[in-house]
């Protein structure tokens, strides 16, 4: 097992992109494995992180671009990791999410990505090829932001050993105080159920959550949490998205 830092031994296992948009019966995900070297000929062992990290990242207030955010809301919400796992809000961050990517043996991270497919479509994209291809097509500056931070965790050979990025193509992203259209949001399940597998995989100890989240403990405050700000969100009247009145009359008085 190669400690981050270190060059990994020349034995490489490649996985191409997924696109997951079938039932769940008919997914496969590759089992993440590295070289281990057994004399002359190496050995490919499963790996279990010491640390593992799920992040998301984007705005949840600019609808679909809220994806990551409410993924990791979701898996906070339903399930209990073990102690080596850390779930972060990683918002818009960019550059401050240095230290939580250096500082990880396997790094989960969701995310709203332009592939140009279908809405709601699931991608995923594996270890090195993940900085590549988020700056193949941004969509917003917290993209180019967190492109970044993989690069740097690449130069400073701080990038964790194992990453995963779930990726979903979004549908509206230009409704400002806007939620995830129906078609993001039932990906998400699909998305969570992913994510939980792989943490398993890992060796995170997923488990149904048992004990009721303190006031402050989760990671997206209650006023923001989907369930209210889907609840409490204003007409586009009373939020003056189209423009108020009261500073744009129509005419102005002498």
């Amino acid at each position: 097992v190669h400690a981050p830092g270190r060059r990994a031994p020349a034995c490489f296992l490649f996985f191409r992109p997924l696109i997951f948009s079938g039932p769940p019966a008919m997914r496969t995900i590759p089992s993440e494995v590295t070289c281990h070297p057994s004399g002359d000929t190496p050995a490919c062992i499963p790996v279990k992180p010491q640390t593992i990290v799920a992040l998301g990242i984007g705005n949840l207030l600019w609808a679909d671009e809220g994806f990551g955010v409410r993924c990791i809301e979701a898996l906070q919400r339903r399930y209990e990791f073990a102690e080596h796992v850390s779930l972060i809000d990683g918002g818009t961050q960019g550059l401050y999410l240095i230290q939580h990517v250096q500082s990880a043996d396997a790094l989960l991270i969701f995310d709203a990505i332009d592939y140009g497919l279908e809405p709601g479509t699931l991608r995923l994209i594996r270890d090195d090829a993940v900085p590549r291809f988020m700056g193949a097509k941004k969509m917003s500056l917290h993209q180019t932001g967190f492109q970044e931070v993989l690069s740097l965790a690449q130069l400073t050979e701080k990038y964790p050993a194992q990453v995963l990025l779930i990726g979903c193509q979004p549908q509206e992203l230009e409704d400002y105080g806007g939620s995830l259209r129906p078609v993001v949001k039932a990906a998400l399940e699909e998305a969570v159920a992913l994510g939980v597998e792989q943490i398993e995989r890992w060796g995170g100890q997923p488990a149904q959550r048992t004990t009721q989240l303190g006031g402050r403990e989760a990671v997206t405050l209650e006023e923001l949490a989907l369930a209210a700000y889907e609840t409490q969100r204003p007409t586009p009247e009373a939020a003056c998205r189209e423009g108020d009145a009261r500073f744009f009359p129509a005419t102005l008085e002498n």
